[in-house]
């Protein structure tokens, strides 16, 4: 009986002794983990503080994303014998160079992407991939401070495609006017003298024309999360028919290292490109500005994102 109860008594001591230590250890991860948000956010203070000092700001950030897929002898579908594949990949870089008097912001976009078909009982379809997404722009803005948040500003920006119809059309944009930045991040472009150049070959409806130019564009970094918007329109003086606009938006997270999942959703409205479209249609589908049907542009990417 005395040996139970030695047991008893040695086994209570352990427990209480194993508890003990267990709440000591807590204690102690909590002071710790205080000491390290605390250095952190005295990190994160002097990384505002280099980041409110003159001189360049660069970075870029990107998603990928892609499948391959085969079948053989799958007949509830309509070819039942083909291998399938799609890749597509986005990237956003910038490099700003702010000063105390002025600044120069530069951006660029670029999103392409290609999917193909391969019918393994037709030996005369094409096998290759196929570009379906083809995005690409660039803009340089330059501004002088004339208060903390208005400057005197130019700004040249360039959209086209690359993969297919090179510069055909192509949209290069010139014009001044003024930069709102009324919080950090925040950039808005108003420039009421603008020059819309557009390039395209053959006789086609594009034309050039005088306008106003209004962009905003919010590009932030939060912990693991990279986020950029930027809304881009031209107003035409001389018709409604030569406005546009463009809508981007690219989301990235990153869940391990510099590896995560990304977003992208783009939006356009262009008449001169849905009448163009039209007009090669069989049989056409509009023949003017007046009946044709300017549908929303619309394109979207999913994957992994890669932080460069």
């Amino acid at each position: 009986m005395k040996k139970i109860l030695l047991v008893l008594a040695l086994t209570i001591g352990l427990v209480s002794i194993n508890a003990q230590t267990k709440e000591e250890l807590k204690a102690q991860k909590s002071e710790k983990q205080a000491i390290a948000d605390a250095a952190q956010a005295e990190a994160n203070a002097l990384q505002s503080q280099i980041d409110a000092l003159p001189g360049w700001r660069k970075g870029a950030f990107g998603t990928i994303g892609g499948s391959i897929s085969e079948f053989s002898n799958w007949y509830s579908q309509g070819t039942p014998n083909n291998s399938a594949g799609n890749i597509g990949f986005t990237v956003n870089a910038f490099a700003n160079l702010i000063e105390d008097k002025f600044f120069w912001r530069n951006s660029g976009t670029v999103n392409l992407a290609w999917v193909k078909l391969d019918d393994k009982d037709n030996p005369n379809d094409d096998d290759s991939f196929n570009p379906t997404t083809d995005v690409f722009n660039i803009s340089s803005l330059y501004g002088r401070n004339i208060t903390k948040t208005l400057a005197a500003s130019a700004l040249m920006e360039y959209r086209t495609t690359i993969l297919d119809n090179f510069n055909d059309p192509g949209y290069l944009d010139f014009g001044v006017g003024a930069t709102w930045t009324p919080i950090e991040n925040l950039i808005v472009v108003i420039h009421p003298l603008n020059y819309n150049f557009v390039f395209s070959t053959g006789d086609t409806v594009f034309e050039s024309s005088l306008g106003a130019k209004i962009v905003a564009d919010y590009t932030r970094q939060i912990g693991a999360i990279n986020f950029k918007t930027n809304f881009s329109t031209f107003q035409s003086y001389k018709s409604g028919d030569y406005s546009n606009f463009t809508w981007t938006n690219s989301f990235s997270y990153t869940l391990w290292k510099m590896i995560g999942v990304g977003f992208d959703l783009g939006l356009r409205s262009n008449k001169q490109e849905a009448l163009n479209y039209s007009l090669a249609q069989t049989p056409q589908t509009a023949t003017s500005f007046d009946d044709v049907d300017n549908k929303l542009q619309t394109y979207y990417t999913v994957g992994l994102s890669y932080k460069f």
